[in-house]
């Protein structure tokens, strides 16, 4: 059997079991344990996590996203728009001659831009994948750029393994930019037939993912090299800022008087600013803030309450965005990881990032900072530091992180029989060691 025929008879069968899967998926309850040895790992871990998360699969397009002038403002300021040159060389031209779609999405997967064939751009309009979408894990369920903003790591879906329905006649291959500091800033696309589940198609993603990151790389040295000029109308020092916003206490700002205690909606205004230095537009800050509309007449007034606590030096408007510094706990969490000392990362991590709030761009920086948490601690193979982990809520029920840490204790020690059967209790909870399943290679 010649390779082609062989690669088409495995999509073959992954269509037909992912069919079954959302068979089972439909019927739900106890049949949800039936999910595990019809997906690929990394995709029955995010259906679950779908499920959890309260997605339809039936969920037809909705409308919401960012649009107009938001939308132009918030893509003309984002890292990803000076690689517009490089992606439309490396990928675009080529994509809309084969029929293909070339999707540009941010670190947290919405939509930047869409590129192809006017029809075809038409097409994938109508089934939700457009300038302006959220395509996260957290809104539209399992998908390439979806599980890429989750992990961080290159990923394609075909077909049926997409959660919603609606997305089950395209296929899509994406892989992550990071920037010179290792953050994620952006994902890149190819979206299409069948055809763009072959290796090949991946591996060109990937290879224009990897140029675009050399291209971050030399635009931050000649940065260095000839310095960045002050930012126009910046404020004077008003004295250092913190906000904590980790863990289940009261969200605070730290200033140089004294301890603030902030509201929720205060917390979630301030952290999304420290995340979008180039500045949010009321639209924009509102599809943030709550996934139902919120006005701009409430955003006028949320601000004007947060500023008569912090101080009216502090913001700008028309974008609404930081004139001075505040140093955040997510930011030294993210400091910490990036120089790889997990062990400080743990001893920050105080928590979730605003555990009680429900706003999207805040779940979006809580998965975010969780999976690179979660990331760095397997990675590590430090017993203590996977101890820690599992002992807390976010590692309880980890079994990737248990048997990561099984690996590390004395097969003799009682210890290693306890976490054996942590890990047997959990493979049953997830039906026939799913955690153990490999019958599709990720």
């Amino acid at each position: 059997m010649s390779a082609h025929a062989e690669h088409g008879s495995e999509l073959g069968a992954l269509e037909t079991y992912a069919a079954q899967a959302h068979g089972y998926l439909g019927t739900g309850g106890e049949q949800l344990s039936q999910l595990a040895g019809l997906l690929r790992p990394l995709v029955l871990e995010s259906w679950l996590r779908s499920v959890r998360g309260g997605i339809d699969p039936l969920d037809p397009v909705d409308g919401r996203g960012l649009r107009g002038a938001d939308l132009q403002r918030y893509r003309d300021a984002h890292p990803v728009a000076g690689l517009m040159p490089l992606i439309d060389k490396l990928l675009v031209q080529d994509a809309a001659r084969s029929g293909l779609i070339v999707v540009v999405a941010d670190q947290f997967g919405r939509v930047l831009t869409v590129h192809g064939n006017e029809d075809l751009v038409s097409a994938v309009a109508e089934i939700g994948l457009r300038a302006g979408d959220d395509l996260s894990e957290r809104r539209i369920g399992t998908s390439a750029v979806g599980l890429v903003v989750r992990t961080g790591r290159a990923a394609w879906i075909h077909g049926p393994e997409h959660f919603l329905h609606r997305m089950h006649q395209i296929t899509g291959a994406a892989a992550p930019v990071h920037a010179p500091d290792g953050r994620l800033v952006g994902v890149l696309m190819i979206a299409g037939g069948v055809r763009v589940a072959r290796p090949e198609i991946l591996a060109l993603v990937k290879a224009a993912a990897t140029a675009a990151e050399m291209d971050l790389v030399l635009r931050a040295m000649r940065a260095e090299r000839h310095g960045s000029p002050d930012e126009p109308g910046a404020a004077a020092p008003i004295g250092r800022l913190g906000l904590d916003v980790l863990g289940l206490g009261q969200p605070q700002l730290s200033t140089p008087t004294g301890r603030v205690l902030l509201s929720q909606r205060h917390a979630e205004i301030l952290l999304l600013l420290t995340e979008h230095l180039e500045g949010l537009g009321a639209d924009h800050l509102a599809l943030l803030l709550d996934d139902t509309d919120l006005d701009n007449g409430t955003i006028r007034a949320a601000m004007s309450r947060l500023r008569a606590v912090v101080g009216p030096a502090v913001f700008g408007s028309r974008p609404y965005r930081l004139r001075t510094h505040v140093a955040t706990d997510v930011e030294a969490l993210r400091a910490a990881l990036d120089s790889g000392d997990v062990e400080a990362a743990l001893r920050l991590y105080a928590g979730p990032v605003l555990p009680r709030s429900n706003a999207p761009g805040i779940l979006d920086i809580r998965d975010e900072l969780r999976v690179r948490l979660r990331a760095a601690v397997l990675n590590s193979g430090d017993s203590a530091v996977l101890r820690r982990w599992t002992a807390g809520p976010d590692g309880r029920d980890d079994a990737d992180a248990w048997m990561a840490y099984r690996a590390t204790v004395d097969r003799e020690s009682p210890l290693y029989a306890q976490i054996e059967a942590k890990i047997r209790v959990l493979d049953r909870r997830l039906g026939a060691d799913a955690t153990r399943m490999q019958r599709f290679a990720p």
